[in-house]
């Protein structure tokens, strides 16, 4: 039995994977920024614990982690999404956005350093709007595209912890997507389909499991970025 840390696994895709390693039987331990939500969802899904933690507030990490022991697999899959653009510049928007993916991010591995180990693995989430833009991703392009040189920064400091990126493009049966219509995506998309949220799951397995895959960003889109 391994032991699994999601950040941000209340929701979406980090609640997906929380569930996967639960249902396995791993300890998992999952964070959202509020505390009976977070309970609520390690119930539902058979995690071990739901921990508060806000990525936002990253002085106050440190103290929201302090009873998690060992940690086998880290996955920060924390999402928060803001529509700006450098016409329209919302400067706190952009604050609070960048200050929890990146701060936060790194934070929670300062913090959780002491409890990982040499055959540790991590994976962050980005996301494929770094490789296409959209109007009004400023923020969420240049964070997902920041993310490659935190994960590449982390494998060389961590060594030999193993660090690696996942950049999922649109997920169709995902909250965020699976009410829109996606008949533009799925024709410009090779595969024919969208990416699936299991798809993702599996990813992350992947990226946790293979002990010669490190540093690498993995694309999880279908080919959509090829037409």
């Amino acid at each position: 039995m391994s032991s699994v840390v999601v950040v941000g696994g209340t929701s979406g895709l980090g609640k997906e994977v929380a569930r996967f390693y639960a249902g396995r039987g791993d300890e998992v331990v999952l964070t959202g920024r509020d505390a009976g939500r977070a309970a609520a969802v390690a119930k539902e899904t058979g995690a071990a614990r739901g921990l508060a933690l806000d990525l936002s507030r990253p002085q106050e990490i440190k103290d929201a982690l302090a009873e998690v022991g060992r940690v086998d697999s880290l996955v920060l899959a924390a999402v928060a999404r803001d529509h700006n653009s450098i016409d329209t510049y919302d400067m706190e928007a952009a604050r609070h956005l960048l200050t929890m993916k990146f701060v936060g991010y790194t934070q929670t591995v300062h913090a959780l350093r002491d409890r990982l180990h040499d055959d540790s693995a991590l994976v962050v989430f980005g996301g494929q709007a770094k490789e296409r833009p959209y109007p009004g991703a400023l923020t969420v392009a240049t964070m997902n595209a920041g993310v490659t040189g935190l994960v590449r920064a982390l494998a060389t400091e961590l060594a030999p912890i193993r660090v690696n990126g996942l950049h999922p493009g649109i997920v169709g049966d995902s909250p965020q997507w699976k009410d829109k219509p996606l008949d533009a995506v799925v024709d410009r998309t090779p595969t024919g389909r969208t990416a699936t949220m299991a798809d993702v799951v599996d990813a992350v397995d992947f990226l946790l499991r293979n002990r010669s895959v490190n540093g690498i960003d993995l694309a999880v889109d279908g080919g959509w970025l090829l037409r």
